[in-house]
């Protein structure tokens, strides 16, 4: 498995957890690996490493999404947006371009037609400014 691979498993995590805010992490886990496919150990540790951090990242999405307050960004979109600036944050092996790239690229594939420029905008808004 490549790591877009596991990184698209790690957002389908997070967006389910969207709607299942009370189940636990584990049991996300253990769901994702019994229905779907072994989860991969950078996929558990992206998503854990996302979701213990999303009140920082939130407000890294609201400062850099031009008035956009974050219960009208897509939770598709917020998904990958977070996803994305965690990697950039947290992740040391991952250089920020390619953490855009992928992100456009989960929105190309999951989001609306034209959100992968949005979330380009937010990440790319965001890099240029640290």
């Amino acid at each position: 498995m490549n790591r877009s691979e596991m990184r698209e498993q790690a957002f389908i995590l997070l967006f389910e957890k969207e709607f299942f805010k009370d189940k636990p992490l584990d049991e996300i886990e253990d769901v994702f690996s019994e229905n779907v496919s072994a989860l991969s150990d950078y996929a558990k540790e992206l998503f854990e490493t996302t979701f213990n951090h999303i009140s920082e990242l939130d407000e890294i999405i609201e400062k850099y999404s031009n008035g956009w307050k974050l219960n009208r960004i897509p939770k598709v979109n917020l998904s990958i947006l977070r996803l994305a600036l965690s990697e950039i944050i947290y992740i040391d092996s991952v250089p920020e371009n390619v953490a855009i790239n992928e992100a456009v690229e989960l929105a190309k594939k999951y989001s609306g037609n034209e959100d992968y420029s949005f979330i380009n905008g937010i990440l790319g808004s965001y890099s240029r400014s640290k």
